[in-house]
């Protein structure tokens, strides 16, 4: 496959490079899983730059579908930034492997939810991950194709900033059912978004939805909003590119001391029904 290939036979014309003899078809990169794993549906959390929230997204994501009575899961893609076991107190808990020593077996947070990061690998989690990105690809595959996910309704994938290596990989590789794009009230969120609803269209995947972070901050006493980063324009940048406005998180001292305590299963996750409803409708709509 040519380096520049993005996975989107149709934009190559005639002579594309990865198409079969005399006529355009389109390719298949996808990493074939374990024959004993099972994922019915995954999601890819992403942005077009870091900082944002991905991972609270994530967590939060399959937090809420596990109290709906959901199998979940959680890839961590974040090989070099990876945060998601603390926030789920499974730090310190490496990776098992199967009998046969083939596999790894996810770990598995308080409420069930299976989680394989980079940081489960280390012996020390503050040692750094100092890979080129070929490697850094290659270990997110290997988390899909290597690993036991024991009949996961739900996996979402928690993605590095931006749109380089590793999101190529998971969107050729794995069978990314839509995406959810994260982005906080800031004058670089219309960037960040078409950023990420450009290279959803490239690669022929569907946005989901917009989720804000940081949007406001809720007063205790009157429980009025204050818009710390000033007015939100995301309602204009999701209509401009169709999309709908999942959810709008507020900053919440709550939510940041459940994360440093190991403890977001128990966060708030009503923040998240839309997003979980319109996952849902989706699926069913296309009868998975």
């Amino acid at each position: 496959m040519s380096e520049e290939c993005s996975g989107n036979c149709s934009a190559c014309g005639e002579n594309c490079p990865s198409a079969g003899s005399g006529t355009q078809q389109q390719a298949d990169f996808r990493a074939k899983l374990a024959d004993v794993s099972s994922v019915k549906h995954v999601y890819a959390v992403m942005s077009g730059k870091g900082g944002v929230g991905k991972s609270l997204v994530t967590c939060l994501m399959a937090s809420a579908f596990q109290k709906k009575g959901y199998r979940t899961a959680i890839l961590d893609a974040d090989i070099t930034g990876p945060s998601i076991p603390m926030a789920f107190g499974i730090e310190g808990e490496p990776l098992d492997v199967t009998a046969d020593g083939k596999l790894m077996v996810p770990v598995k947070s308080m409420n069930g939810t299976q989680i394989i990061s980079a940081n489960l690998l280390l012996q020390d989690n503050t040692d750094p991950i100092i890979w080129r990105g070929a490697l850094i690809s290659g270990a997110v595959k290997q988390f899909w194709t290597d690993a036991y996910w024991e009949d996961v309704d739900y996996m979402f994938v928690d993605m590095p900033p931006g749109t380089g290596d590793v999101p190529l990989t998971v969107f050729q590789s794995l069978p990314v059912d839509g995406i959810i794009v994260v982005t906080s009230p800031q004058e670089l969120v219309s960037m960040i978004v078409t950023k990420a609803v450009n290279m959803a269209e490239r690669m022929n995947l569907p946005i989901v939805g917009i989720v804000e972070n940081m949007s406001y901050v809720e007063c205790p006493d009157c429980h009025k909003k204050i818009y710390v980063f000033g007015e939100s324009h995301i309602d204009e940048i999701a209509g401009k590119h169709g999309l709908p406005v999942l959810a709008k998180l507020p900053i919440d001292s709550s939510i940041a001391e459940l994360t440093d305590s190991g403890k977001i299963e128990y966060a708030d996750t009503s923040y998240m029904d839309r997003a979980v409803s319109n996952i849902i409708a989706i699926d069913k709509a296309v009868g998975k």
